[in-house]
């Protein structure tokens, strides 16, 4: 009987572990290479993801918190009846548009969150100063149409604003620079999608070693612990941050990003796409009273959250409704477009509409970006990929220095 043998000669064997091993020192210099962009793209804008990351964190729950900042102004104490006793939105603006004076123009009203929540009314002054308004709040009692009171968020020509939740959105979405700031911002964002990219395929494990990727090592040296800790906070983050960071990208660069998605799904609509008022001749604007009660006469379920009222004549009332029942697991909000003029539902708008997929996708963009597409569990997952951003810039950082004191004593 012949000895057992492979079915390849030992020399063919041998060839094909050195291919195995020329390739994986082929995708470790591949790594090195993308290890040095992603160290330069976390060096040049890691500050700034972690401006980022912790102001996320804290708009993720802003009304929470503005509430406890503004309890005078935010709680009323809601009478046996509850909401029933509301009085009619029509007297309540009426007395909002009174605290305010002539020229003052209305932006949004902010539906009571519960029934012991105020409405709050947004307004700006026009002004002569840089960026030409003044913006104000008021706060309306539901029960008893009595205004509760009013305060500056932000004074024309001012960097800062007055209030911490509205100073927090503008560093977050625009790095306190308007418009340009804005537009700085979703340019970031697309770079550091690409950074986040770039540190997946650092990480990946090229040997198929998963749990020392996924893991920290316990009683490493501090090295190694800052290396392991910089490595699981990317990876346990990343597709949340990947989320976050596209979808911010969508609501800072809104033309160039619909501009894509329409080239990939024809027949997607954007914000600018919504339908528009006809002013007829001879006929006036309806109330916003009368808006919202042709609203809720065809959908009653749900809670009002956001009223946006015509700014131009051939704009259109935007009413939203959350948790409206058995609409999505995910995702329960409408939005329904009222024409000013005849009172006419022209769009509706919720997850239960069919579309394109690039509709669908421009859709879920802000409920992802603000973690309220998934109830409590999405909002605090994007509150802790917040808090991993100043953590993955720190460590980033640390990394670095350590590599280049290392490099400096093997010169020497």
């Amino acid at each position: 009987m012949k000895p057992f043998t492979t079915d390849l000669p030992h020399s063919e064997a041998l060839t094909g572990a050195d291919a195995g091993q020329q390739r994986l020192s082929r995708l470790k210099k591949r790594r090195k290479l993308w290890l040095s962009v992603h160290l330069w793209l976390g060096l040049l804008l890691g500050f700034f993801l972690a401006v980022f990351g912790i102001t996320g964190s804290i708009l993720v729950f802003y009304e929470e918190i503005d509430n406890v900042l503004n309890a005078e102004l935010r709680i009323v104490q809601a009478p046996a009846q509850g909401e029933s006793a509301y009085r009619s939105v029509a007297e309540i603006q009426s007395a909002a548009i009174a605290a305010m004076p002539a020229q003052a123009k209305l932006r949004f009203i902010n539906y009571p969150a519960d029934a012991a929540s105020s409405y709050r009314f947004g307004f700006v002054i026009p002004s002569a100063a840089a960026d030409g308004k003044d913006e104000w709040q008021v706060h309306v009692n539901p029960y008893t149409a009595h205004v509760l009171g009013k305060h500056l968020i932000k004074k024309a020509g001012d960097v800062f604003p007055c209030a911490l939740i509205p100073f927090v959105f503008r560093l977050h979405f625009a790095l306190l620079a308007g418009e340009t700031g804005g537009i700085i911002v979703g340019i970031m964002g697309v770079i550091l999608l690409f950074s986040v990219l770039t540190g997946l395929i650092v990480w990946w494990p090229l040997t198929g070693n998963w749990r020392r990727a996924l893991s920290i090592k316990p009683r490493a040296s501090a090295e190694r612990f800052n290396h392991d800790l910089h490595q699981t906070s990317g990876s346990y983050t990343f597709p949340i941050l990947f989320v976050v960071l596209l979808s911010g990208v969508y609501m800072n660069l809104p033309d160039q990003f619909m501009a894509l998605v329409k080239q990939l799904s024809p027949g997607t609509q954007g914000f600018m796409d919504n339908p528009h008022s006809s002013p007829p001749e001879g006929k006036k604007p309806i109330g916003l009273g009368q808006a919202l009660n042709t609203v809720r006469s065809q959908y009653p379920e749900g809670r009002v959250d956001w009223l946006t009222p015509p700014d131009t004549e051939n704009d259109i009332y935007r009413i939203r409704i959350n948790n409206v029942p058995e609409l999505s697991r995910f995702w329960s909000e409408r939005q329904v477009f009222v024409d000013q003029y005849t009172g006419a539902i022209l769009k509706v708008q919720d997850p239960s509409t069919r579309g394109t997929f690039g509709q669908t996708f421009i859709e879920w963009q802000w409920p992802l970006h603000s973690g309220r597409a998934f109830g409590w569990t999405g909002r605090i997952l994007v509150f802790l990929s917040g808090l991993a951003c100043p953590v993955l810039f720190t460590t980033g950082l640390i990394r670095w220095l350590q590599k280049r004191r290392a490099n400096k004593l093997k010169k020497q």
